[in-house]
């Protein structure tokens, strides 16, 4: 049952109500696509000029491509403006949860016409799997430099609060209550506290951050310049302590953090009050 005004239960095009990604797969492909398509924000298609009904571009090669297998509860989605560029412009994944939730596993809204930083590769262009594998640090300090935050390749096309309204609108209209997701960094942490998420875990943590850069305190006084990432002032801002965590500072792993989105309500939590 939908919560938001306005919005209805999901139904195939016979009519039969939708609960699941695992109900949407189970379409054929023009109408399982079409629904997916809803949640690209209509900015992006037009900024590049993509048709939301053929998902292709101008010169009629298809930019929009959709990963939605049948038999399973999980949606890749990903927009690009040659099908063998290396970035997507958008790039979506979700998945069913086993407690009818929606897992928002990844979103990136890149700006492809901004320099690339090689963040996410090692010295020999393999996937450094979110730095799992070893970190390409002369990439991240030319990333940090330009204002980018740890894991970014390129800079961001400022559409996450044009996506996230359609996302809760079609996670609504199947009947969950809740969207759940784990951020990668400080920085993703506190934008979603931005736009109305809350902890299931870590919120201690977080709380526990924001101490210790108070002044005098331990992660204040491990930002000695002994990194081009830990220089001191980078407790005063989002970017700055999201380097310095990235770069180890906390001397314990960022790890399971967890957080949620209730459909229709914002958390209101902030745990960086002083950020500038």
């Amino acid at each position: 049952m939908a919560r938001l005004p306005g919005n209805k239960q999901l139904t195939d095009s016979q009519g039969k109500p939708l609960f699941t990604l695992k109900d949407i797969n189970a379409l054929q492909g023009w109408e399982k696509e079409h629904i997916y398509g809803r949640i690209i924000p209509g900015r992006l298609f037009s900024m590049f000029k993509i048709s939301p009904e053929t998902f292709q571009g101008g010169d009629g090669a298809r930019n929009v491509f959709f990963t939605a297998p049948e038999g399973l509860g999980l949606c890749r989605i990903e927009v690009r403006l040659a099908p063998f560029n290396r970035d997507a412009v958008f790039y979506l994944e979700i998945a069913d949860t086993q407690h009818h939730q929606m897992e928002l596993a990844f979103c990136i809204i890149n700006d492809p016409f901004t320099p690339r930083f090689n963040v996410d590769v090692d010295e020999h262009d393999r996937n450094n799997c979110f730095t799992s594998y070893g970190r390409n640090i002369p990439e991240e300090i030319r990333a940090m430099r330009a204002g980018l935050f740890p894991n970014q390749t390129h800079r961001g096309l400022r559409m996450f609060p044009d996506f996230l309204p359609l996302f809760e609108s079609f996670i609504d209209s199947l009947g969950m209550e809740f969207i759940v997701a784990e951020p990668l960094t400080y920085d993703n942490a506190i934008r979603y506290e931005k736009y109305g998420f809350d902890y299931l875990t870590g919120k201690r943590l977080m709380l526990e951050i924001n101490e210790g850069f108070r002044k005098g305190n331990v992660y204040h006084r491990r930002l000695d310049g002994s990194t081009p990432f830990r220089c001191p002032g980078a407790e005063k801002t989002v970017h700055g302590r999201s380097w310095a965590i990235h770069d180890g500072i906390l001397e314990k792993p960022w790890d399971d953090i967890r957080i949620y989105l209730q459909i229709g309500r914002k958390a209101g939590i902030d745990t960086f009050p002083d950020k500038t």
